[in-house]
């Protein structure tokens, strides 16, 4: 393969049929799937991330699937690193790195490489405001000193906003937040075609809460329950994502079964609601709608179209 042709970008909001449309696509021609969703790619935790099943992920190679245990952290930096690997040594095997997921921050690390203001993580945030009204702020500055010791130097110790800010940075990028600083972007030395499904807001909402209805038939409960009783701790950040941290809740007694059910609808829909603000945000992506009666056969063909035209607007 002389010259790398771009790697395909199957990105959308949870529940936009990302899975499926990717199946369909590697139906058609040899690739290889490169996971961009920050859960999946832990183990145990099946139901609750609508993890590919297990059939598909024996067909059709993927990555960055299964590969940690709840209590790991996985930092954007980190994934970007290994997955511009993967990517190579899928293109050495002649066949198309194909990455599909929701986490937009994986994505856009994986390809441009960090600058300062991309770096958020809002599950990590909400872990550390959580700590600072528990502990207060000493604890956490503390940490900054020792993780980033130079950030820590410019920052007031009493300054909660921008501990916290810095923190965020280090845990989610894997990057000292005084280094990315003074860092240029290091973008990916292959091409994309970012292709973002998109789903008429109220079937996307009805979609999610039939599939939030069918996890609690096929068991989230209990897959919580077992992940708890392996001995992971609840406050693990992996553990800290709609569907999991709601039925924590209810395994402790705090809340009834209907009630967790709607906590996990509604804040399934707010996630999707996020994800869509931060790739809508996205350069050069290439929108098709998908929430229509014509199956996958079609909209894969458009995909592969526009990767076969090189259609790069980039």
């Amino acid at each position: 393969m002389a010259t790398k042709p771009p790697v395909l970008v199957i990105l959308g909001p949870t529940g936009s049929g990302k899975t499926a449309l990717s199946e369909a696509i590697a139906g058609k021609i040899p690739a290889e799937i490169v996971s961009a969703d920050s859960r999946q790619i832990y183990r145990f935790m099946d139901i609750g991330t609508a993890k590919p099943p297990a059939a598909l992920l024996r067909k059709i190679p993927h990555h960055f699937v299964d590969i940690l245990n709840p209590d790991q952290d996985f930092s954007a930096g980190e994934y970007a690193r290994a997955a511009r690997e993967v990517v190579e040594q899928i293109f050495q095997r002649k066949k198309l790195p194909l990455v599909v997921g929701g986490s937009g921050l994986y994505i856009r690390a994986l390809l441009e490489g960090f600058f300062k203001e991309d770096v958020k993580d809002p599950a990590i945030r909400a872990e550390l405001e959580r700590r600072l009204e528990r502990e207060g702020i000493e604890p956490l500055y503390a940490e900054l000193q020792r993780v980033d010791p130079a950030g820590a130097e410019k920052i007031h110790p009493r300054n909660a906003r921008r501990v916290i800010r810095f923190l965020e940075v280090y845990y989610a990028s894997g990057t000292p937040m005084s280094q990315i600083q003074q860092a240029s972007p290091d973008p990916a030395s292959f091409a994309a075609l970012k292709i973002g499904l998109a789903v008429e807001r109220k079937t996307l909402y009805a979609r999610l809460n039939r599939r939030v209805e069918e996890m609690f038939e096929q068991g989230l409960a209990a897959e919580v329950r077992g992940i708890l009783e392996r001995g992971f701790s609840p406050e693990s950040n992996a553990l800290n994502s709609v569907g999991y941290k709601e039925v924590i809740a209810y395994l402790r007694g705090e809340i009834d079964l209907f009630t967790c059910k709607e906590l996990v609808k509604r804040n399934t829909r707010r996630y999707a609601k996020r994800q869509m603000t931060w790739f809508r945000a996205e350069k050069n992506v290439h929108w098709i709608e998908t929430g229509g009666e014509e199956g996958l056969s079609a909209p894969a063909e458009r995909v592969l179209a526009k990767w076969l035209s090189r259609e790069l607007n980039c």
